[in-house]
């Protein structure tokens, strides 16, 4: 009961160039079920949700050829109480029950699995629709404050940068501004929050 962690396996119809996406549609999903049960979340590009600026959720999406054509590999993970986080991450992760408060009641594992389900499934259905990519793009910029203006921290390939997020690509891309005015795209990396001085 402390946590939901699961991998679903998803075959989507999508152009390829799309397949990113699948993260974010996670992100949106999972940032729903988190309201359903009274928190505020927020999305941290491109595979974490935040409470108070702590992790509560993680997504991996790994795609991979079958014999029956190309899967997703969807995975997530979400923190529902404290009882298993070594001391060392006190600082850096949160639950539901932390961010609940006491006196709040804590969903059990059954009960979230049901609601993020559904969320899943209505949010896959809308990625699959003719506007599906720029809906699930447009659903992601509202509930992310690392969309724009978020002063960061990249780290990729060797090459670390820092600058101002300024949105995504089509592809879901994060996009970064940097103090040179070029814009650098950044299709997978650690994406670190700059703390103010």
């Amino acid at each position: 009961g402390s946590g939901l962690y699961f991998t679903i396996l998803l075959r989507p119809h999508l152009d390829t160039r799309f397949l990113p996406l699948i993260t974010l549609m996670a992100g949106v999903a999972v940032c729903d079920t988190l309201r359903e049960f009274g928190l505020s979340p927020d999305i941290k590009w491109v595979n974490d949700l935040l409470i108070d600026e702590k992790k509560i959720c993680g997504i991996l999406a790994e795609t991979t050829d079958t014999p029956l054509g190309l899967a997703v590999a969807l995975g997530i993970g979400i923190n529902i109480r404290r009882t298993n986080f070594p001391p060392e991450l006190a600082d850096t992760v949160t639950s539901i029950e932390d961010a609940a408060g006491s006196g709040s009641s804590v969903p059990s594992p059954e009960q979230l699995t049901h609601v993020l389900i559904n969320y899943l499934r209505h949010f896959y259905d809308v990625l699959a629709s003719p506007d599906g990519p720029e809906t699930i793009r447009n659903e992601w910029r509202t509930r992310s404050s690392f969309h724009r203006g978020k002063s960061v921290r990249v780290a990729l390939d060797g090459e670390t940068f820092t600058g101002v997020t300024d949105g995504i690509e089509e592809n879901g891309a994060l996009r970064v501004a940097l103090a040179d005015g070029s814009v650098k795209i950044v299709q997978a990396g650690d994406v670190q929050q700059l703390r103010a001085s």
